[in-house]
C-alpha cells in the first residue's frame, strides 16, 4: 500500500481506501487516538488477523468524479470551477478494466459518439479494449 495523503480527520479518501481494502481505517484510528496499540488490536473484518497486518489485495481500485453536464444546457466541458457532484469506485484485475468499468459507470446511454451510434456497440467496445491494451 502506498500513502498518497495524511489527514487527521477521516477523509472521503479514507472511505475509499477503507472499501477497497477491507480494512476499517476510521475504527483503528480512533482506537489508535484513545491508546490501544496496533499490536493488540484484530480487523474485525478479517477476524482473527490483528490490525496490525497490510491488506493483501490482488485487484485495481479506481475513483471517477462524477459531473452534472446536464445543468450547463448540455455543453461537454469542465470548467476550474466546475465541481463534481459524486464519485464511484471501479474495480478491476488490472488498470485497463477498472478504468474501463470506471468510465462505463460515470457515463450516460448518449455518451456514445454519433460516429458508433447504429452501429455494433459491443464490436466497438472490443475494438476499444484492443486499443487500449
Amino acid at each position: 500500500m502506498v500513502i498518497i495523503e495524511m489527514n487527521p480527520r477521516i477523509s472521503r479518501s479514507s472511505a475509499l481506501a477503507s472499501k477497497a481494502t477491507g480494512y476499517p481505517i476510521a475504527k483503528i484510528s480512533t482506537q489508535l487516538a484513545i491508546g490501544y496499540n496496533l499490536i493488540n488490536l484484530i480487523n474485525d473484518i478479517t477476524n482473527n488477523i490483528p490490525a496490525s497486518f497490510e491488506p493483501s489485495i490482488d485487484y485495481v481500485v479506481l475513483k471517477f468524479p462524477k459531473f452534472n453536464f446536464e445543468k450547463f444546457n448540455n455543453k461537454n466541458f469542465l470548467s476550474t470551477v466546475m465541481q463534481s457532484i459524486g464519485e464511484i469506485m471501479s474495480l478491476g484485475k488490472d488498470f485497463k478494466e477498472s478504468f474501463i468499468k470506471g468510465i462505463y459507470s460515470i457515463t450516460e446511454n448518449d455518451f456514445l459518439p454519433s460516429f458508433i451510434k447504429g452501429k455494433n456497440y459491443l464490436n466497438f467496445k472490443f475494438k476499444l479494449i484492443k486499443k487500449i491494451k
